[in-house]
């Protein structure tokens, strides 16, 4: 399967400083040798752990001809097989657990929107790992101890909110607990206690930009120093509208549940190049998404990973969805990067047998003046054909003529950039759905 992912060049000509190498953890000071060995060490353990304590993971050790004790090199994994979410789904909810629920410390688990949810274990040193590991990211970040950090991630079963929080604290921060949603009180919240970062998803950010304006706040005049940014994909353009709007540093953090939760990897804010994975427990690998062979370093395909130290729920080769490619480490150089994710197998639209990903959309929405960064794109069949509208809202200052061309000028980006030809309106200002949380950017309507 052939996958283009553009390179796209680190935002802006703005960077922040780096972290001092003694606020750096033991890890962080690894050379590329003694972190392939620590690794080695770490996924041994891992699969004797899976196949010793998991069924599933016995079985499809067994069927696949291979046990803990083949993995002699980390080329090795290769041989395992692959977990998929399907596999958490059809053992709901506990069946993936490593270790007695006497041992289980908490429980955290996907929305399930799209059928039975995800869940997740967590052992008491599983906590701490990865409240180690969101501390390094927030360091990384730029944050810094006694930092206020506001928190806007949701709190509850999604892993964001929890996450973020125990990390900022493990940190040495002073965490403001927003969560989402009351959006007014949050503008409100970041005037009167003054946070200098905010964790929270790039598209409630937006929101949040919105509403500081509505109030007739410069959202630049805000204390708020650095963004950090994850749950979802987003763009280049979009890092540039935040950090023109707000006068701060967006950088990208990653992660997913059901391998850990946020904090799986960070962006350097001193390069703002890509995510730097935390390889020191997690094995990353890309793979091509139909033939499953994995792909060497640069090349595009399907994230895959594997945990090296969780005690509930271990992972091998956990199917993310999510492409992207691996690269060489920089501002941390014996961990590999990512490059930002801008789609996901699953995200991705075939209209008349072109390849389309929201993100595509938005970095043409971003770029046209006079409309505003919400959009939303809704699939309908005409006859026995599939067509994509994309709506837009207009900025409020936007008169008539300047919307028509605007719908113009994305149209044309489409054809031209993408290769296929939508429909655009250009609808009234915060006529579109807006996002508390995750944001859902397309709206299928061909079953309606």
């Amino acid at each position: 399967m052939s996958i283009e992912l553009k390179t796209t060049p680190a935002a802006g000509g703005r960077r922040g400083e780096p972290c001092p190498p003694e606020l750096l953890d033991a890890a962080e000071h690894l050379t590329q040798d003694e972190l392939r060995d620590l690794q080695l060490r770490r996924l041994r353990s891992t699969l004797k752990h899976a196949y010793d304590n998991v069924e599933l993971y016995r079985k499809k050790f067994d069927d696949a001809g291979v046990g803990p004790g083949d993995c002699r090199t980390l080329e090795d994994l290769a041989r395992f097989p692959f977990t998929t979410k399907a596999d958490l789904r059809d053992t709901y909810p506990f069946g993936m657990f490593a270790v007695p629920m006497s041992e289980v410390r908490r429980i955290h688990a996907s929305s399930g929107t799209t059928g039975r949810p995800t869940v997740v274990g967590y052992t008491e040193n599983d906590i701490s790992t990865w409240a180690d590991l969101i501390a390094r990211s927030i360091r990384a970040a730029g944050g810094r101890p006694g930092h206020k950090v506001h928190i806007s991630y949701g709190y509850g079963l999604f892993t964001g909110g929890l996450g973020a929080h125990y990390g900022a604290e493990r940190a040495g921060c002073t965490v403001i607990p927003a969560s989402g949603g009351m959006t007014a009180r949050q503008v409100q919240i970041i005037q009167d206690f003054q946070p200098e970062i905010i964790m929270v998803t790039p598209s409630y950010m937006l929101t949040l930009l919105d509403e500081f304006e509505r109030q007739g706040v410069d959202p630049r005049s805000t204390s708020l120093r650095i963004g950090i940014f994850g749950a979802e994909p987003w763009t280049e353009a979009m890092r540039r509208e935040i950090e023109e709007r707000m006068d701060i540093h967006a950088v990208d953090i990653y992660g997913l549940s059901e391998v850990m939760g946020p904090g799986v990897a960070q962006e350097c804010v001193e390069t703002k190049d890509g995510l730097h994975v935390w390889e020191d427990h997690f094995r990353p690998e890309v793979v091509d998404p139909l033939t499953d062979e994995v792909l060497p370093d640069g090349e595009a395909g399907e994230l895959v990973f594997t945990s090296l130290t969780k005690e509930a729920l271990p992972v091998i080769r956990y199917r993310t969805r999510d492409l992207t490619r691996l690269l060489p480490g920089t501002a941390r150089p014996a961990f590999r990067r990512i490059e930002k994710i801008t789609g996901r197998c699953d995200d991705m639209i075939i209209l008349r047998g072109v390849n389309v990903f929201p993100s595509q959309i938005e970095e043409i929405v971003l770029r046209t003046p006079g409309v505003a960064p919400h959009f939303q794109i809704q699939l309908a069949r005409r006859g026995r054909m599939d067509h994509m509208t994309v709506r837009v809202e207009a900025r409020a200052d936007c008169p008539p003529e300047t919307r028509e061309a605007a719908a113009g000028l994305i149209a044309k980006g489409v054809k031209d950039g993408v290769g296929v030809t939508v429909d655009v309106a250009i609808v009234e200002p915060e006529t579109l759905e807006r996002s508390l949380g995750k944001l859902r950017r397309v709206k299928d309507l061909r079953g309606e």
